[in-house]
């Protein structure tokens, strides 16, 4: 009976012990879940690089932790280049520079010690000149280097220091191809040109040298790279010396188109031409300055056209691209109603704008014009409109320049108001 009862106490215990262990495990997986609820790892989604514990009929098994390839993915941008800026300049044209006796004579007044002073004549136009991006004169006459053996018309020798006149009213260049080149003969090219050099100016149209005169002539002008050349109708019955051919360009379409390549082949992208042509104190253009503005300008490579020698102003116009500008008048002259034409007295500055087009090749060209006209009593150059504003200036009255500024404006523009810095509607021919 003690036996039975001693192995029955013993079952129990063993029962007793299985239970506790059964317990014990119990509480581990429960502890251990309770652990994972307060541990912000512990989401929906197992951690992958943390063992997943599962319970399998009381038995807590781990399972290895998985691993997640993680693909990396690289953008690429591309860089556009802004496009570049749009380049503007001004350039600058005035007339026929054309210092005849009463002109020298008030130069002399004005200097000292001997000096020709024409600056006067220029101080009212020169700020206009100054403020372009490039300035180009027309130098019709030879010039002395020592103010020497002076003559006017019809062949002229002016003093020298007019070129630093030129110069100081903002000139930048000068176009020195016209029916006076030759009137000092070549010797006269020569010292015109040594004259010119000396003061800072640049020329084109004569030449001392073959290779002078196959060297381009490219100016700076805003950042954009101006091709100047120059050529004239005739000599006035000189002939071009046999052993320098290449003193004087004179007009002739084949040559000035070669010139026009080589001129663009040197760097030139804007290209002008100024020609003297054209009939004297007639505003509108003859036959012969219609013919050749249309032969360059089908060619399609020249930008601008510039003529003298009409000595009164003459229409612009646009033949296909080119602009042309058929006439400026006379920039400073003794000409007047006496002489020649009451419009002899006039001139007009033009001002070309150049701008780059943004969406082609090539430039957009405009035209904005300063009238003038010579007070004979000092041989001033007189901005038309500021002497109106003024009620008058020197010899010239008020009904005398609202003649000029009138007559000036029917042959650019006759259907606008005169306005000053106003953009010239300019006739299209096609």
């Amino acid at each position: 009976m003690a036996a039975e009862q001693g192995a029955s106490l013993l079952r129990w215990w063993a029962g007793a012990f299985v239970l506790a262990v059964g317990f014990a495990a119990l509480g581990v997986v429960a502890i251990d879940r309770l652990s994972d609820a307060a541990d912000p790892r512990a989401t929906a989604s197992p951690d992958p690089g943390r063992p997943v514990l599962t319970e399998v009929a009381g038995v807590v098994e781990t399972t290895p932790p998985t691993t997640t390839a993680v693909t990396t993915t690289t953008t690429t941008s591309t860089t556009t280049e802004p496009p570049p800026p749009i380049r503007t300049a001004e350039l600058v044209f005035g007339g026929d520079v054309l210092s005849h006796r009463g002109v020298v004579r008030q130069a002399a007044a004005n200097g000292e010690g001997g000096a020709y002073d024409f600056g006067p004549s220029f101080e009212l136009v020169a700020p206009r000149i100054e403020a372009a991006d490039l300035a180009v004169c027309h130098l019709e006459t030879p010039l002395s280097p020592d103010n020497s053996d002076l003559s006017g018309h019809p062949t002229f020798n002016v003093p020298g220091d007019l070129a630093m006149g030129l110069a100081g009213a903002g000139f930048d260049a000068c176009t020195t191809a016209s029916n006076h080149s030759l009137d000092r003969r070549f010797e006269g090219i020569v010292a015109t040109l040594d004259v010119l050099e000396a003061a800072g100016l640049a020329f084109a149209g004569t030449a001392r040298t073959a290779e002078e005169a196959a060297t381009p002539l490219v100016m700076d002008a805003g950042g954009i790279a101006v091709g100047q050349l120059s050529y004239t109708y005739g000599l006035n019955g000189f002939r071009i010396p046999a052993d320098q051919p290449w003193s004087v360009n004179v007009i002739d379409v084949d040559r000035m188109l070669a010139d026009v390549e080589g001129i663009r082949e040197a760097g030139a992208e804007f290209v002008v031409v100024s020609i003297h042509w054209g009939t004297e104190y007639r505003h509108e253009p003859n036959e012969e300055q219609r013919v050749v503005a249309s032969a360059l300008a089908d060619a399609g490579t020249i930008d601008l056209i510039v003529g003298h020698h009409a000595h009164v102003v003459q229409p612009v116009e646009r033949i296909g691209d080119t602009l042309v500008l058929f006439g400026l008048g006379n920039f400073i002259s003794n000409q007047s109603v006496n002489c020649c034409a009451a419009g002899a007295q006039d001139g007009v500055i033009m001002h070309v704008h150049v701008q780059d087009r943004p969406q082609r090749d090539g430039f957009e060209t405009w035209v904005t014009h300063t009238p003038t006209r010579v007070d004979r009593s000092d041989f001033v150059i007189v901005p038309v409109s500021d002497a109106i504003a003024a009620g008058g200036r020197g010899s010239l009255g008020l009904a005398e320049l609202e003649r000029s500024r009138d007559r000036t404006q029917a042959i650019l523009d006759p259907d606008a108001e005169p306005s000053v810095g106003e953009r010239l509607r300019v006739t299209e021919q096609r």
